[in-house]
């Protein structure tokens, strides 16, 4: 898998691969408010450092997180619960979202750095938790203030699916937060369908 496919389970144990589209978009993918709490997996810094070297941000050979770092994170993401679904949906974004996330994009995010050994692109190190915000914020402000990525935010089509991803499908097409799931799953009703109508 590449960084920021991640192996989700659904409610039913069901285990699937999700590609989120983008590193702000995958974060969402960790947990988030209200009925979203259940799938949090970021608990401690600990979780986080766990984390992040699947995401789009690998490597991260060194991080230096503290329990603010992920608080500040955590608030990020939850506030990209309340914007990316409004925008994915057609429905009005509230201002103090976007300023939040603003707030967030004034730190810094990781400096990348050639590796003279090997010429490998990574992070100057070590990369802190206020670095870890700044480069979640800005993707964030990226795709928001992109109106060609702004405009590829989508909620899954599958019954009571609420995952976003950001569709970075050539035709713009891609309906289901994961083919594996719940573009199997309509497949599946849709052949039922057909087959009741015979």
């Amino acid at each position: 898998m590449h960084p920021g496919t991640r192996v989700l389970t659904g409610g039913d144990g069901q285990r699937f691969t999700f590609d989120a589209g983008s590193l702000s978009i995958e974060l969402m993918a960790s947990g988030g408010p209200g009925a979203y709490q259940k799938w949090e997996v970021l608990h401690s810094p600990e979780d986080l450092q766990a984390w992040l070297p699947d995401s789009r941000l690998a490597p991260l050979p060194e991080l230096l997180l503290e329990k603010p770092d992920l608080g500040r994170i955590k608030h990020l993401r939850d506030t990209l619960w309340s914007i990316a679904p409004a925008i994915a949906n057609g429905d009005p974004v509230h201002a103090a979202d976007i300023e939040t996330i603003n707030g967030y994009a004034m730190a810094p995010p990781p400096r990348p750095r050639v590796d003279p050994s090997g010429l490998t692109l990574g992070w100057a190190v070590p990369v802190t938790g206020g670095q870890v915000l700044g480069a979640f914020a800005h993707d964030a402000l990226e795709v928001i203030g992109s109106e060609h990525l702004r405009s590829r935010l989508r909620e899954c089509s599958g019954d009571n699916c609420k995952l976003i991803f950001l569709d970075t499908s050539r035709p713009g097409n891609r309906r289901w937060c994961s083919m594996d799931r719940c573009g199997n799953r309509n497949k599946v009703r849709s052949h039922r369908a057909r087959r009741s109508l015979g």
